[in-house]
């Protein structure tokens, strides 16, 4: 499409349509702006214009509304909506009635023109889908730039079977997105199964996964179904995918390449049909350095990456999340209570090792046990002193700023004088046993696994060893 395209702009508020009219314009377009449904509706039946930037609330009519009636006569037209309503069922809805885009107000004019190049450049007809019902709780919080980035990745991904990986720190609400890729997708009338990697057993996770036969093992005593029959049609949610044992992903890898599977015991393979969300807090790829994990099977998994950001990246949704979580105590019975302006922003000055939930946790327990009605500054800092200290390298700085505040309070205890010399190998040492003793008992001894995780040579470990007066496990390879 050249740029000679005409893009028709729909929007009640002067200042935004002065601003894409002239961002637009010297972008080589021709431009045609209205502040109403009405005039819109008439151009787009005339025939005029090769795309349409609709605002969502207008004097007229939705602009939400609007997009159906669009595309049912011209299929082809490809519609922008912007909202200044800027939550995951503003994007949801959007792209379920068949926009080619959703954009959150305030937006960044750059951004917008490489949306508005890329749907001039497309083909192909938007699907319209059937949208979730105007009262549906939010399934996740906030206007942030960050969440605007993942609002708008659950709407794309929503109506595909594309495997996703979504990442992020302990407590940012990773099921949560994969409940709302399947609530809001094709698959939402079929089951959602999740099952943590991290809470079963390694021995029992095939079985658990794939079920099994009568007799297949001792205690077998009949037979089982796995949780991909369970999720038959639907969506199997692998929580904490890094924590899967090798033989596991082997199995899991030929699901994904062949389709069918064979329970534990069984012979006959099992067709399956299932959309697969993994989620994890670690790192794969340094799992697939160490040899942790299957690099295919990460390939396999990571069609489509979802990166949640940690609370303190969207400090902004705090105030938005703590009187989300207020209102969810009230409705359980707990006292309504608000939160003074001096506590909000200390709420949001805090770093949060456990995110969302860490949050959420406090707000509830505040709501339950203050007696006041507004939860003010003194109340929040008393909160925060009573908390347990937890060293969590999800903080900044991680590992690094952990030995820097221990080694703070080692020279503050030495005030009177410097320390005694050799604290550089003394340091060295307090690291590399735990480090050692914890990879030995993660390959159950197995030395040479351990020398390769390490980075180390063998005998250079073996030398450690036995400098360190490190336990030797018995069994699991010299």
């Amino acid at each position: 499409m050249s740029r000679d395209a005409t893009i028709l702009v729909a929007d009640d508020d002067k200042a935004i349509r002065t601003v894409l009219e002239h961002a637009l314009s010297r972008a080589g377009y021709d431009v045609m702006t209205t502040s109403n449904a009405a005039t819109l509706w008439k151009w787009v039946s005339d025939g005029l214009g090769d795309l349409v930037i609709t605002d969502v609330i207008m004097p007229d009519e939705n602009g939400l509304d609007l997009v159906p009636r669009i595309l049912k006569i011209r299929p082809n037209l490809r519609v922008l909506v912007m909202s200044a309503q800027t939550t995951l069922m503003t994007a949801v809805k959007a792209t379920e009635r068949g926009a080619f885009e959703y954009l959150p107000k305030p937006f960044d004019i750059n951004d917008l023109l490489s949306v508005v190049g890329r749907a001039l450049e497309s083909d192909g007809t938007p699907g319209v889908h059937k949208s979730p019902d105007e009262d549906e709780d939010l399934p996740l919080i906030g206007r942030s730039s960050a969440m605007q980035n993942i609002y708008r990745t659950i709407a794309r991904l929503m109506q595909t079977d594309l495997s996703v990986i979504i990442t992020g720190e302990s407590g940012t609400g990773k099921e949560l997105v994969a409940r709302a890729l399947h609530d809001f997708g094709k698959r939402r009338n079929k089951p959602f199964v999740a099952v943590n990697m991290a809470a079963i057993p390694r021995e029992l996770i095939e079985s658990e996964l794939f079920g099994h036969e009568k007799g297949a093992f001792t205690g077998a005593i009949q037979r089982s179904i796995g949780r991909f029959e369970q999720a038959q049609g639907g969506t199997l949610f692998l929580d904490e995918i890094g924590d899967m044992p090798p033989e596991a992903q082997t199995r899991l890898l030929r699901v994904l390449q062949e389709g069918e599977y064979t329970s534990v015991g069984g012979r006959t393979p099992i067709r399956t049909n299932v959309r697969i969300v993994a989620a994890t807090h670690r790192d794969l790829k340094q799992l697939i350095r160490q040899g942790r994990f299957r690099e295919d099977l990460f390939f396999r998994l990571n069609v489509a990456p979802l990166r949640l950001p940690p609370l303190r990246e969207r400090a902004e949704d705090i105030p938005e999340l703590v009187r989300h979580f207020l209102s969810q105590a009230a409705t359980e019975g707990l006292p309504w209570k608000t939160v003074s302006n001096e506590a909000m922003e200390r709420l949001k000055r805090n770093p949060w090792p456990g995110n969302v939930r860490e949050l959420e946790n406090m707000i509830k327990r505040m709501a339950a046990l203050v007696a006041e009605d507004e939860i003010s500054l003194g109340v929040i800092e008393a909160e925060f002193a009573e908390a347990p200290m937890v060293e969590d390298d999800n903080q900044t700085g991680g590992l690094s700023h952990s030995i820097e505040r221990h080694l703070k309070s080692y020279f503050a205890a030495h005030d009177d004088g410097l320390p005694a010399a050799g604290l550089y190998d003394r340091v060295l040492r307090e690291v590399e046993r735990p480090l050692l003793a914890l990879t030995l008992e993660a390959t159950r001894g197995n030395q040479v696994r351990a020398a390769d995780i390490l980075g180390v040579n063998r005998n250079t470990l073996r030398k450690k060893i036995r400098d360190l007066e490190i336990p030797v496990i018995r069994g699991g390879g010299k």
